[in-house]
């Protein structure tokens, strides 16, 4: 409405030229908080001081290791950045491959310490606006919701794929039976606490933060919730993304360093088409040799379980059909080109093409989005983490779009019964209600002829 009322007041052609040229600094520093006053200026009572401008941080200065630093002086400022960002890429990489050796527990726990920092470092953004105000329990708030959300979205995890376990312990059966409940009373708590919060004259900004919040675990919450849903599926699920995104992105970056020339997005003015299809064909490449060789290894294709005898989780299982070599008939055009009719493939390897083809094409909209983000707050980075890369959730802001996608394939194209899970459900049942399942069950095998019929003397 401010923008209505300038351009009309002016009454000339002028003035909507003039409003057309606003630079995106000017355009950013009224819009940043989307808290500009209505017509009137006293819908809420909230003053005009709720737009304040984002206080710096530290987040742009520069944390690399000063041995690191040494190394490189004499380069110029590209190389620089170049070998800094290829180092530290290499030491986490190793770093990964290290963790994966421990098993899918060891990987839960990363997740989890991950989707912590990523929520922290969005936070501390809103956080450095709001704390100028002297207004009550932000970020108490806001680390409450996020244990609230964990304790639901786990919980379910809990009680869904480790039925044996919740059984044999009474104060699991209590928290499983009133899990919901339990969630819904704490999260009701912590709105309580956030009315109980409101401050006169800062309403609209306080809400404001309230919906930054909620936003924040939406996107970062609950997509990580789904990374440990395709872990559970079988690490090769929740290994094969991840990879390809890092392909993708360090494909992306060696095609645009060394070839590119032409912007892509101005949202971010360093990608260019070069890297972008250089990386989508080095992503498919990988995708596929990847997916050919954890195919092969049980550790990766098995979904993970718990087994009540022996107390731990276990990823034993026989391959499922996905996960075994199958012979295909290429196409007559292939066929003339490679001289080869037929072709062995694990079918894992011809949907790992389309997670790639995501990963490549749609995955980097999430770095397109989280640079918007950036851009309408004006810093460089999420934090400073990592030398060179910037925050956690600069590394990772690709993975949770990418985690989505594997979710819904999986649930759209792979997933079927699974029956250590309705085992674990069963286990939960009553000993009346398990013995009735096992004759009904029996009936039906009966009937179907994968049974013997009874004994005479047992009729």
């Amino acid at each position: 409405m401010t923008e209505l009322r300038k351009r009309g007041g002016g009454g000339g052609g002028d003035t909507d030229s003039a409003a057309e040229n606003i630079s995106d600094k000017e355009t950013d520093g009224d819009d940043r908080l989307g808290l500009q006053g209505d017509a009137d200026g006293e819908c809420d009572g909230d003053s005009k001081a709720d737009t304040p401008d984002v206080p710096p941080s530290t987040a742009d200065t520069d944390n690399t290791p000063q041995c690191l630093n040494k190394a490189l002086e004499g380069l110029p400022p590209r190389w620089k950045n170049y070998w800094i960002r290829g180092v530290l890429s290499v030491c986490m990489i190793s770093s990964f491959c290290f963790v994966i050796s421990f098993g899918p527990i060891a990987l839960i726990v990363v997740v989890m310490s991950i989707q912590i920092k990523c929520f922290q470092e969005i936070i501390d953004i809103g956080y450095r606006v709001y704390r100028s105000y002297e207004l009550p329990w932000f970020r108490t708030l806001s680390w409450y919701f996020l244990v609230c959300v964990n304790y639901f979205f786990y919980g379910e995890t809990v009680a869904d794929y480790f039925g044996a376990l919740v059984q044999r312990e009474e104060p699991l059966q209590f928290l499983s039976r009133y899990h919901r409940f339990i969630s819904f009373a704490l999260y009701l708590a912590g709105f309580c606490m956030f009315v109980l919060s409101l401050v006169k004259k800062h309403y609209r900004l306080q809400f404001y933060m309230f919906a930054w919040t909620h936003v924040t675990l939406l996107i970062v919450v609950t997509q990580s919730h789904l990374v440990i849903q395709n872990l559970f599926e079988g690490m090769i699920w929740f290994l094969v993304p991840v990879c390809i995104v890092i392909c993708n992105d360090i494909m992306a970056y060696l095609f645009g360093f060394f070839f590119g020339r032409t912007p892509l997005i101005k949202l971010s003015p360093k990608k260019t088409w070069e890297g972008f299809i250089g990386g989508f064909f080095g992503t498919l490449v990988f995708g596929f040799i990847l997916a050919y060789l954890l195919s092969q290894l049980q550790f990766f294709t098995c979904p993970v379980g718990f087994n009540s005898e022996i107390n731990s989780f276990t990823v034993e299982c026989e391959p499922s059909d996905i996960f075994v070599l199958q012979e295909y008939t290429l196409p007559a055009v292939l066929q003339n080109i490679l001289r080869w009719k037929t072709v062995k493939l694990y079918p894992f390897q011809i949907h790992s093409i389309f997670l790639s083809s995501f990963g490549s094409l749609i995955g980097p909209f999430g770095g397109f989005f989280a640079s918007g983000f950036k851009r309408a707050f004006k810093i460089k980075d999420f934090a400073n983490t990592i030398p060179g890369h910037g925050g956690i959730m600069d590394r990772f802001d690709c993975q949770y779009l990418m985690a989505t996608f594997t979710h819904v394939y999986i649930g759209s194209f792979i997933r079927g019964p699974n029956p250590s899970k309705v085992l674990q459900q069963l286990l939960m049942l009553s000993a009346e209600q398990q013995l009735g399942i096992f004759h009904t069950l029996n009936s039906h095998l009966r009937e179907r002829g994968m049974l013997p019929p009874p004994p005479a003397h047992a009729q």
